[in-house]
């Protein structure tokens, strides 16, 4: 019958909407807060009606067991136990605080203000003293927001006792979560988001050049672009969830191989299509890259594309590792066909551009085998290995014993700032003020709700920096503040006086709130303010004034935390980004230095590790420009000189990793081999990333740093001989020497002639 679905196709399509959303969250990190805070709060409300708890200590019960589940942020389970055992006194005490200061206001008003700058300020003694500073000051929030009073202190204590309770069966039996656990996830997620690339570069073969294949592109930027975002949430979980530094390092290792091999492949598919594409990223394509053109010929490229695709399909079957019954022989003899483009001999006739398609392909299959090796501990030889696929296993194991040989260099700390300077310290000052602000402005506008200016003041500067993000933050959190009140209104109009159905939608809002608290704080405002109207509707208190007063409120927390990042010790955004952006620029300088020299038979060193500082780095100096590409800024120039200056950060870093990766397979392949010729290439980068840094620096004495353009790096090199690394990395070099020196016009620098460059190449050459 026509509604009868095999079982098969059914099994298949549950298992792609899984990988789809695996891939959306990497680790299942957001789905398992989301649920540990749902089942905590869940819990919690389910003892406490068993006692015949009122309203008022079900919503004090609910806010606990969040805080509890929230505060703690330390990966491993024991570390967690301990913050939890000691939060629970810190929330005793502010309960204690908060009940018997009630009747006095400005006594009140004075310990809050000292809580707040404590917690803040803890922040610089590690994540434990960190968390219990959080749950103090949520606690004490909640004690206010219920109206606690000194009669009601046995009753408070043990519904926060409970809830602690309950948020510990919660989170390490209902929804554990161990950095072992976290990394495997996060493992699946990154093989699920490399299938995602793959698929994507396999739709964009041979398709017509119209809206749909822009779209294509569009998609392979977007998932590229994930597929780095989950490379580096594995890089920050690698020490607490391997076994053992070597370990570390060769998974490190293969995840940066499968990432950069994924990504020239997608760069090399859109070059064999348009010649004439600019090679930039595909992470974040630069302005002005022309649009991709239909083939020259397409029917003589008929058979080239559908051997294109075939192998694409090969590919990501290696990766999915969806095969049929014969899994083991199918798997051997697809990527023995795959690992033998890596040979020239075997790579199809046709153009330049499509070998180099292939010989990518036949690198992305090697990369691929790597990743399962380290990822599986099962993985073994087959007797089905081909030649070229037992010389791939051998030069990989050669590099795990490498990486595992080699001695870790002790990494040489950045000099913390102190006194005013340093960041816990700002914070503390600022929000304090910032909330003494609130809390003088609220009870003018309302003696009552006068807390929740306080709680907005309080979250505009969580985890913000510079005063742009503390201005973005606070309009976001207005907007969805706004939206989520009369959201919440309507609910509880719909709700009327049934508990259990309002308790339902506040753990609905819950879970969004926690599950989109990545991806959007104005969908994250916008929940917790839903929860809040609900709850208001629990106690009773809730009606169109509250909500008035609520958006009222949050308006003036936001306002106040804006004055006090702008008056009281202020980081200006434009300082901040210069600090970091010197920081990329120094850790690029790292990274091409490092790679030049050891691809030119230099020493060997970890170059993986530098290039994951100079992702690192750039990656916050991305999130420090939100403020100033915002779509509420008004500096539209402004806005597109920094997107474009990223742009071309984004283009050195990924040229910075495929040297970095190539330099290491120098010391163990049998393909490629160093040539002193490229000692000399990496000169012109590092004399210009010393000027792009000089200027930043304001170094004003001689003469004016100046960038230097001129020839090819290729001009620079005598001969290429075949066989070697030159050939290879050359492109790399090029693009990286030229993206270095666009960066001059955005940062400011000038350029110099032909003059100034014969006179420093004549200056370096004399002091060397």
């Amino acid at each position: 019958m026509i509604w009868r679905i095999p079982v098969s196709k059914i099994k298949e399509t549950c298992t792609d909407l899984w990988d789809r959303f695996v891939a959306s969250d990497p680790g299942l990190l957001r789905l398992s807060a989301g649920l540990r805070t749902v089942s905590a709060i869940a819990l919690t409300l389910a003892v406490l009606a068993a006692f015949g708890a009122g309203g008022s200590l079900l919503v004090a019960g609910a806010v606990s067991a969040l805080s509890a589940t929230f505060a703690i942020t330390e990966p491993r389970p024991r570390d967690q136990a301990v913050t939890l055992a000691l939060g629970l006194p810190a929330a005793l005490l502010a309960v204690t605080h908060a009940a018997l200061l009630a009747p006095y206001v400005v006594a009140g008003d004075l310990t809050f203000l000292l809580l707040i700058f404590i917690a803040v300020y803890a922040r610089r003694f590690g994540d434990r003293v960190a968390s219990v500073g959080l749950i103090g000051f949520q606690i004490y929030y909640v004690s206010v927001f219920v109206h606690a009073r000194t009669a009601q202190l046995p009753q408070l204590y043990a519904t926060t006792a409970a809830a602690f309770c309950v948020a510990a069966v919660a989170r390490f039996v209902l929804v554990p979560s161990t950095p072992e656990r976290t990394l495997r996830q996060l493992r699946r997620a990154f093989r699920a988001r490399l299938a995602q690339v793959i698929a994507t570069e396999e739709e964009l073969v041979g398709e017509p050049t119209d809206n749909g294949s822009e779209k294509t592109v569009d998609t392979l930027r977007r998932n590229t672009a994930r597929l780095h975002e989950c490379a580096l949430m594995i890089q920050g979980r690698l020490e607490d969830g391997t076994r053992d530094p070597v370990t570390a390092a060769v998974l490190q290792r293969r995840i940066a191989d499968a990432e950069i091999a994924a990504e020239r492949l997608g760069l090399l598919l859109l070059k064999a299509r348009h010649r004439d594409i600019a090679d930039t990223t595909l992470t974040l394509h630069l302005p002005d890259v022309p649009p991709l053109a239909a083939p020259a010929h397409p029917d003589a490229e008929d058979e080239t594309t559908r051997l294109t695709r075939r192998e694409l399909r090969a590919l990501h079957l290696l990766v999915t590792r969806a095969t049929t019954a014969d899994r083991r022989t199918g798997i051997a003899l697809l990527r023995n066909r795959l690992l033998g483009y890596q040979d020239d001999e075997n790579l199809p006739a046709g153009p330049l551009a499509v070998q180099d398609v292939f010989r990518a392909i036949g690198e992305a299959a090697r990369a691929v085998l790597g990743l399962s090796i380290a990822l599986d501990p099962r993985h073994e030889a087959s007797e089905d290995d081909s030649p070229e696929t037992i010389r791939s296993r051998e030069e990989l194991d050669a590099e795990d014993i490498s990486m595992a040989s080699r001695k870790e260099e002790d990494a040489q700390a950045d000099r913390e700032p102190s006194g005013l300077n340093r960041p816990t310290t700002r914070t503390a000052f600022q929000v304090t003020t910032g909330s003494a602000l609130a809390i003088t402005g609220g009870e003018l506008l309302s003696p009552q709700r006068w807390y929740w200016a306080v709680l907005t003041c309080w979250v505009v500067f969580l985890n913000s920096r510079t005063t742009g993000e503390i201005l973005v933050k606070g309009y976001q959190r207005l907007l969805g503040t706004v939206g989520g009140a009369l959201a919440g209104g309507a609910l509880a109009v719909l709700v009327g006086h049934h508990t259990r159905t309002a308790f339902t939608l506040v753990l609905i809002c819950v879970f969004g709130a926690y599950f989109t608290a990545p991806l959007s704080y104005v969908l994250t405002s916008f929940f917790l303010a839903a929860t809040l109207a609900l709850l208001y509707t629990l106690l009773g208190t809730l009606n169109p004034a509250v909500l008035e007063v609520r958006i009222e409120e949050t308006a003036l927390g936001a306002a106040s935390g804006i004055i006090a990042a702008l008056c009281v010790l202020p980081v200006r955004t434009h300082h901040q980004i210069d600090q970091q952006l010197r920081t990329v620029l120094l850790r690029l300088g790292e990274v091409s230095k490092a790679s030049v020299e050891q691809l030119s038979g230099g020493p060997e060193s970890d170059l993986l590790d530098i290039a994951r500082k100079l992702d690192t780095a750039l990656d916050d100096l991305e999130h420090s420009t939100q403020p100033l590409t915002h779509p509420i800024t008004p500096l539209r120039v402004q806005r597109r000189t920094i997107r474009y200056a990223v742009a071309l950060l984004e283009t050195c870093a990924y040229h910075a990793r495929s040297l970095a990766a190539t330099a290491e397979l120098v010391p163990s392949s049998t393909r490629i081999a160093a040539d002193p010729q490229l000692a000399q290439v990496g000169e012109r980068i590092d004399r210009n990333l010393r000027a792009l840094i000089a200027h930043l620096d304001g170094e004003r004495g001689g003469e004016a740093p100046a960038v230097e353009a001129g020839a090819s790096v290729a001009s620079m090199l005598e001969n290429t001989t075949q066989n070697t690394v030159t050939d290879r990395v050359l492109r790399h070099l090029q693009r990286l020497d030229l993206s270095v020196a666009g960066l001059a016009r955005p940062i400011g620098v000038a350029l110099a002639d032909e003059g100034d460059q014969a006179h420093t190449r004549q200056r370096s050459r004399g002091a060397a």
